[in-house]
């Protein structure tokens, strides 16, 4: 009996993990047909016999996002929107560029681990660890310096340099997604109750409303 319990909850640890990200692809690719009418978890495959090298294909990278907005950065994505042949490859990648002493926000990617490497400038960076410890493990990185944000978790970027800063990351998801913390909570439709938030964030709804006026 203890064998029996001991075998099952192994086996569902393994599924649960085998399960915590993109799954495997069980062909050469699968090109997402996002023209399909069927809803699947990620895309439809495209006929393979149709399949062109267009669809593993995007240029742009190079080009610098433009920076003029309130944050003072802007990210330029290449995953499966962009290039339909990430369908189940469980990959992607940004280009991420900063103004001088611009941010990327605090965000998270619900479904995926990030690694950054610096092209350009200098970045602080840091992700802050679950509840109840919450500990923020930050760092300042320079040109060609990798840092890596663990699937979930809340991070952040800043160019703490005087010129225009840039970094590509790649991600393990074809399609990581993005929840920025400050648009998720004051930015939400329709608004969370400002008494909730103002109990959250041990304020008066006054504060909370004016927050949320700006976005």
């Amino acid at each position: 009996m203890a064998a029996s319990a001991f075998f099952l909850t192994f086996f569902a640890l393994t599924c649960s993990i085998a399960l915590a990200s993109d799954p495997s692809p069980l062909q050469d690719f699968c090109v997402a047909d996002k023209n399909s009418p069927v809803k699947v978890n990620g895309f439809v495959c495209k006929d393979p016999n149709v399949v062109e090298a267009k669809d593993f294909f995007m240029s742009g990278l190079n080009v610098a996002g433009d920076t003029n907005n309130p944050v003072g950065s802007v990210v330029t994505p290449a995953n499966v929107v962009q290039i339909p042949g990430l369908n189940t490859l469980g990959i992607s990648m940004v280009r991420i560029d900063y103004a001088p002493w611009g941010i990327n926000a605090p965000h998270t990617h619900p479904r995926a681990t990030e690694i950054l490497t610096v092209l350009e400038g200098t970045l602080l960076v840091g992700f802050v660890t679950s509840n109840t410890e919450n500990r923020l493990i930050t760092k300042t990185l320079n040109k060609g310096d990798v840092f890596v944000f663990p699937v979930g978790l809340v991070h952040f970027q800043q160019n703490i340099g005087y010129g225009p800063a840039v970094a590509i990351a790649a991600l393990s998801s074809q399609n990581p997604g993005v929840i920025t913390i400050a648009n998720a909570v004051f930015g939400s439709k329709p608004d969370i109750p400002t008494n909730i938030l103002a109990k959250a964030f041990q304020t008066d709804s006054a504060i909370i409303a004016n927050i949320q006026s700006k976005f």
